[in-house]
C-alpha cells in the first residue's frame, strides 16, 4: 500500500509517495510565510502526479521544522529521516553533510543508516544555506547560478569574517573595489565550506560522505567542499528530497509492522 514521507523545512517542503518499496512520485515548494497551506499544496501535487487520493495513503510520516504543520500518522526526526534516505540511496556512505537553509548538519550513520553521531552549526546565517541566499541578492544573481558561476573564478574573495551580516557588507565592498561576482562567489563557498570542514572533523568522519539539502544542488559549494575535505562527495539526483525520502521508508517499516502484529 503507498506511504508518504513530507519534509517541512524552513525554506522548501518536500513530499515522496513509495509503494513496494518504489518512488511513485516526488514534489516540492518554497516553504513561504504559510507551512500549513504549501504542505497541503505539495502533497496535492504530489498524489496527483502518482494517480493517487489522499485515501489511498496507507502511512504517514512528518520530519522537518515545520512538521507540526501537517496531518501525520507520526513525526520523525530529520536526522534519521536523513539517515534513512542517504542509506538508501549510497549504502556505503557513513558520514553525511546536511546543508539546509537555516542550519547545516553533519553526522555519521552505521551500516543500517542509523545516526551515531550528530552537530549542528551555530545559528550564524554563515554556516547554512542562508549565507549563499545572502551573497545571491547582493550580486543580484539567481540563487540556481552561482555554483557554475564561481566555478569560473580566476581569484577567488577571501572572507575575513565569520558573520553573515559583516561578509555582505564585505561583498558590497569587495564589488565597488572591481572584485568580480565569480569571484567573491568562489570565496563565499570557500568560507563555507571551511566551517563545514570544521564540523566533520569534529565528528571523526569516516569515507564515504555524502551531501544532502539544498547546498547539494550547488556546484562550486560541492567542489569547495571535496577540496576542503580532499574527497570525492556522494550526490543525490534530488539532495532536497532525501529527508523525505527517508520519512516515506520509515512509514513503509511502520506500515510492515502493524501488519504482522495484526
Amino acid at each position: 500500500m503507498p506511504v508518504m514521507g513530507i519534509d517541512i523545512g524552513s525554506a522548501f517542503v518536500k513530499c515522496v509517495v513509495m509503494a513496494e518499496d518504489k518512488v511513485l512520485s516526488c514534489g516540492l515548494q518554497p516553504s513561504g510565510g504559510n507551512y500549513k497551506n504549501t504542505a497541503a499544496a505539495v502533497v496535492a501535487e504530489t498524489l496527483r502526479k502518482a494517480g493517487l487520493r489522499p485515501a489511498d495513503i496507507a502511512c504517514t510520516i512528518a520530519t522537518g521544522y515545520g512538521s507540526a504543520n501537517t496531518v501525520a500518522d507520526e513525526v520523525a526526526t530529520d536526522i534519521s529521516c536523513d539517515g534513512r534516505g542517504v542509506h538508501r540511496l549510497f549504502p556505503a556512505a557513513r558520514t553525511v553533510i546536511d546543508i539546509g537553509g537555516q542550519f547545516s548538519r553533519v553526522f555519521r550513520v552505521d551500516e543500517h543508516g542509523q545516526p551515531t553521531a550528530f552537530l549542528l552549526s551555530e545559528k550564524c546565517a554563515t554556516g547554512s544555506g542562508r549565507f549563499l541566499q545572502i551573497i545571491a541578492r547582493v550580486l543580484q544573481v539567481e540563487l540556481s547560478d552561482i555554483g557554475e558561476m564561481s566555478l569560473r573564478s580566476q581569484k577567488e574573495i577571501e572572507f575575513n569574517t565569520g558573520c553573515a551580516v559583516f561578509a555582505e557588507s564585505e561583498a558590497i565592498s569587495r564589488i565597488a573595489e572591481g572584485a568580480s561576482r565569480e569571484d567573491i562567489l568562489a570565496g563565499v563557498h570557500r568560507a563555507l565550506a571551511s566551517k563545514i570542514r570544521t564540523m566533520v572533523e569534529r565528528v571523526r568522519p569516516q569515507p564515504e560522505y555524502a551531501v544532502v539539502g539544498g547546498g547539494g544542488r550547488d556546484i562550486g559549494l560541492v567542489r569547495a567542499i571535496e577540496a576542503g575535505l580532499e574527497c570525492r562527495l556522494l550526490v543525490p539526483e534530488e539532495p532536497q528530497t532525501v529527508a523525505a525520502l527517508g520519512a516515506a521508508i520509515i512509514a513503509g517499516e511502520k506500515l510492515a509492522r502493524t501488519a504482522i502484529n495484526q
